[in-house]
């Protein structure tokens, strides 16, 4: 007995100790929160695909893909490049595309001078999908690039000479998930421009519509479908019932349709309702579904949307000290959230996006989390959420900024084929496949300055290498950065200074 009494005792004094941590007033001076914005959404701007309009604010950075799909006589051009690589994988720019949309949606009155540059970044994103999703009747290209041929090169974009094959799901070769992100995708960024650029707006939602429809009708996983070309990089292992649910709630709100909540009502619980889950990523939508649903019953109190709350609920609690159905294991001793070993720092993001956005939700009903015999405050999820952003802009054990670019000590050594090398301007000759390993596998200080990009992050005990090699940690992600936009928004337009 006395083992498990220690064990105990133990658990109690860490999450005394992470209480302390992550809700504590902080007693350091505010980061420049609006800076970070701008940085954050000036990343997107490196990871283009295409034709770079004027003004492209990473200098650095030139065309490239410009013939994407013309093999195969689609107009592909455009999008982004989802990492430190040149493919374009559909799945993950969608949800990208989501999150930079609902970052502008939730968190766009705070963004000021930086709302335009945050609409440019959804609206490139949504452009490549609009034309991904319309180009071929009952046809959806999901990928330019074979990503086992890419990786075998370390290239610059603008020296790409890697196959750029082109993959597609139909009704015969089905892709519901990936599919029915891009409905998502195309759906919140209709909203986005619902004032802005109505008839724009108007086109977003309409192929968002048929592309659920299509999602819809003919189910099945991309994942099997297309196995060798998406897998292992972005397989969909939750498969395809959360994109559904997440697509049909966002054609909920960006519509107003009635169909689309009784979709929700009514098959709700086959796709995955009743499921608890602790993480949100590119993969996992089942927790931002029931985050976003929420607001329909706190605000509206849209029948059968209760269950959704009360999930909601005990994804929050899981992450606050002090609650019975806290899990410790969900930090790092510096106070991270940490849910992987590779790219963790996407799911920081999230996490920190879903706190700000339900707290958002939960203020302008009057409500709270319940947790058990605890109720915790919208005001505990934002100091919750601001612990995680500050640890990401520096404040953590290693005493750097994960922002490349943001603060006096960032990663030098990103995993990311254009920053490592020189640049088209300073080095115009071709730097070949094989030649370009080189770059990847020395230690000096990156080539270009990929400002704003938020890397993979540290390991579990808050140690981190600046280690090109060491992608795990030190890779940047669009899917990384587009969640934290709206984060940064939040705290650029509310912190005392």
């Amino acid at each position: 007995m006395e083992p498990k009494s220690s064990s105990r005792h133990s658990l109690c004094v860490l999450a005394a100790m992470l209480q302390l941590l992550l809700f504590a007033p902080s007693l350091a001076a505010a980061f420049n929160y609006a800076d970070a914005l701008a940085k954050s959404i000036i990343f997107f701007e490196g990871q283009r695909s295409g034709k770079l309009p004027p003004g492209n604010r990473m200098p650095w950075r030139g065309d490239s893909g410009l013939r994407d799909g013309a093999q195969y006589n689609v107009d592909l051009v455009g999008g982004y490049y989802d990492a430190g690589d040149n493919v374009k994988f559909g799945l993950p720019m969608a949800f990208t595309t989501t999150m930079l949309a609902w970052s502008v949606v939730d968190f766009g009155k705070f963004m000021g001078a930086e709302l335009p540059h945050a609409r440019a970044a959804v609206r490139w994103g949504a452009d490549y999908l609009l034309k991904a999703a319309t180009s071929t009747p009952d046809t959806l290209y999901v990928q330019v690039a074979d990503p086992n041929q890419d990786h075998r090169c370390w290239e610059r974009p603008e020296d790409m000479d890697t196959p750029r094959s082109v993959y597609a799901v139909t009704k015969d070769k089905p892709g519901s998930d990936v599919a029915a992100e891009t409905a998502a995708a195309l759906a919140a960024s209709a909203i986005v421009f619902r004032r802005a650029d109505p008839a724009y707006s108007s086109r977003l939602l309409h192929a968002a519509m048929k592309v659920f429809n299509f999602a819809d009708r003919h189910r099945g996983s991309y994942s099997d479908s297309l196995s060798a070309f998406v897998c292992p990089f972005y397989c969909s292992y939750s498969g395809y019932h959360d994109e559904l649910l997440w697509a049909a709630s966002w054609l909920h709100r960006a519509s107003n349709n009635v169909s689309f909540m009784s979709y929700v009502q009514v098959n709700g619980m086959q796709l995955g309702a009743g499921d608890d889950d602790y993480s949100f990523s590119w993969d996992d939508k089942r927790v931002g579904t029931k985050v976003l649903l929420s607001k329909g019953f706190l605000r509206k109190k849209l029948q059968g949307l209760q269950l959704y709350k009360a999930h909601s609920d005990n994804y929050i609690c899981s992450l606050v000290p002090g609650t019975s159905s806290f899990q410790s294991g969900q930090y790092t001793p510096g106070g991270l959230v940490y849910k992987e070993g590779a790219s963790n720092m996407q799911y920081v993001t999230t996490a920190t996006f879903l706190l700000l956005a339900y707290a958002k939700y939960l203020r302008s009903s009057g409500s709270s989390v319940v947790c058990g015999a605890k109720d915790v405050s919208p005001g505990e999820l934002i100091a919750l959420a601001k612990r995680q952003v500050d640890y990401i802009l520096g404040k953590n054990p290693a005493g750097m900024s994960y922002m490349v670019g943001f603060g006096a000590r960032y990663p030098r050594r990103v995993h990311h084929r254009g920053a490592s090398m020189p640049s088209v301007r300073a080095h115009p000759g071709r730097i070949g496949c094989e030649e370009g390993f080189r770059y990847l596998h020395s230690g000096a200080p990156d080539a270009n300055v990929l400002v704003g990009a938020v890397v993979g992050g540290p390991d579990a005990r808050d140690a981190f290498a600046d280690d090109r090699d060491s992608y795990g940690q030190s890779e940047p992600a669009t899917y990384i950065n587009a969640p934290l936009v709206g984060a940064l928004a939040f705290f650029a337009g509310t912190a005392k200074y």
